[in-house]
């Protein structure tokens, strides 16, 4: 059973009343990282925010039930049409309460799912993060990340898209042209309300640059205790498609939007704390690594490809799993190497961390970062060592490791028998989640793709 929470008010609540404002917009993420909503009156949300157990609202569950385009899931348990999709119990986590600077600067919180009697959901994703990190809080952790995205800006809206039909879309800027100072000052209108507004929001932004390719944007978050990084990066990726269509830009977050150009990558960067130090750092050791560090490490070697569906969730994730693109596609480490997987950075105490390079921008970031932490944290517990030295060049030392799957399929049929995954995400959730990625897998299955129809059509 859950604890009873104190009665007092939380000071947000408190300091949202004062502001009087008249609505609050409230959100929780589906399984995609979605963000759904709702604007609510604000005797409706002083009602929701109330202390456990008075507070709460209803959600729909079918936002864990359907994927991105709204179909329901057909081979579902927990939620399904065989439930009448009921209202969930949604609890706001005052913790993340802010204003939209864009929008009027009304009042945000974030939500997520519990069961009836406050115990978290098994399938919501934040909740999902949360379990991994009381176990990481039981072992001593307070794990600390960093998330980067890449992503495409179109000068589109989505009735533009919608006409074109998927195809054609007009790229914000043309050619190849990372670092671009030019490229910034062609859109600083643009650019600025990134930096500016997100700072307002609560991301912090420690960079935020060109990368290569036609319209490509870096940023790298402010790096922070997990849950506050996972909540950050799902909400930059809703404020900056915000953001982008003020200025008619639609930012596209798709691990791969075209077939001749580099991917979309999310890394997350990642450390483990005592609450004061980092525990990666060894000034002793000749890599600067501690031995925590070097098992975290090997942990994510060992098994990150238990996970795999939470770090390549999409069929076109895997479409980023090319060879020259950047994209690492072999469970490979290496120091300050860019063309490994796992990219250790070591140096002070301060910045000694692990990079892992293999997640797309499509990730969820509440489950991305539930995966990596995991399976570091897996390694940790095994007290497991690297067996393999550090990859040189690009992939030098790699030849005998093997590859990572190439598709949605498979890495869905490793993570639903996989005894590390349900050890730390419960069978619940991998049950579901496995279910959620066979449908999208029957869906590209169903589809009948222009690649086909130029290839076939006349031909054939």
């Amino acid at each position: 059973m859950a604890t009873r929470a104190s009665s007092k008010m939380h000071p947000a609540v408190e300091a949202i009343r004062k502001s009087g404002a008249s609505k609050v917009k409230v959100a929780v993420s589906d399984i995609d990282g979605v963000l759904r909503g709702k604007v609510l009156h604000k005797d409706k949300f002083f009602g929701a925010a109330e202390p456990y157990p008075a507070g709460g609202f209803g959600f729909c569950d079918v936002v864990l039930g359907w994927d991105m385009t709204d179909h329901c899931y057909d081979n579902t348990s927990v939620t399904g049409w065989q439930h009448g999709f009921p209202d969930a119990l949604a609890r706001l986590d005052m913790n993340t309460a802010r204003h939209v600077p864009w929008d009027d600067g009304v009042p945000f919180v974030l939500g997520e799912f519990v069961n009836a009697d406050g115990t978290p959901h098994a399938v919501c994703p934040r909740q999902t993060l949360k379990r991994v990190l009381k176990r990481a809080e039981k072992m001593g952790f307070m794990p600390m990340t960093g998330m980067e995205f890449e992503w495409f800006n179109f000068l589109e809206t989505p009735h533009s898209w919608a006409a074109k039909k998927g195809v054609g879309a007009e790229q914000l800027t043309p050619g190849m042209f990372g670092y671009s100072l030019l490229r910034m000052n062609q859109n600083q209108g643009f650019f600025k309300a990134i930096m500016d507004e997100m700072l307002a929001f609560g991301i912090p932004i420690e960079g935020l640059h060109t990368e290569t390719g036609p319209g490509v944007y870096e940023v790298a978050i402010g790096f922070s205790e997990a849950l506050e990084q996972a909540d950050r990066a799902v909400l930059f990726k809703t404020g900056v498609k915000e953001i982008g269509a003020r200025f008619g830009i639609m930012p596209s977050f798709m691990a791969k939007p075209n077939q001749q150009l580099p991917g979309c990558s999310g890394h997350i960067h990642q450390s483990l704390s005592d609450g004061k130090n980092n525990l990666f750092y060894d000034a002793k050791s000749p890599r600067k690594m501690s031995k925590l560090f070097e098992s975290y490490l090997a942990g994510q070697v060992a098994c990150m490809m238990d996970f795999g569906p939470m770090i390549w969730p999409t069929i076109n994730s895997y479409k980023r799993l090319v060879d020259g693109f950047w994209a690492p596609v072999k469970p490979t480490w290496g120091m300050d190497n860019r063309t490994a997987s796992f990219r250790v950075i070591a140096g002070s105490p301060k910045a000694t961390r692990l990079e892992t390079r293999c997640p797309g921008a499509d990730v969820n970031p509440y489950l991305a970062m539930a995966a990596v932490i995991a399976a570091g944290l897996d390694g940790v517990e095994k007290g497991l060592k690297l067996t393999t030295p550090p990859i040189t060049g690009t992939n030098q030392g790699a030849e005998n490791i093997a590859r990572a799957p190439r598709t949605l399929i498979e890495t869905t049929r490793i993570f639903q028998q996989s005894d590390i995954a349900r050890d730390w995400l419960g069978d619940t959730f991998v049950d579901h989640f496995a279910a959620t990625r066979d449908w999208e897998w029957r869906q590209w299955l169903d589809a009948v793709t222009d690649w086909e129809l130029k290839r076939y059509f006349e031909i054939i």
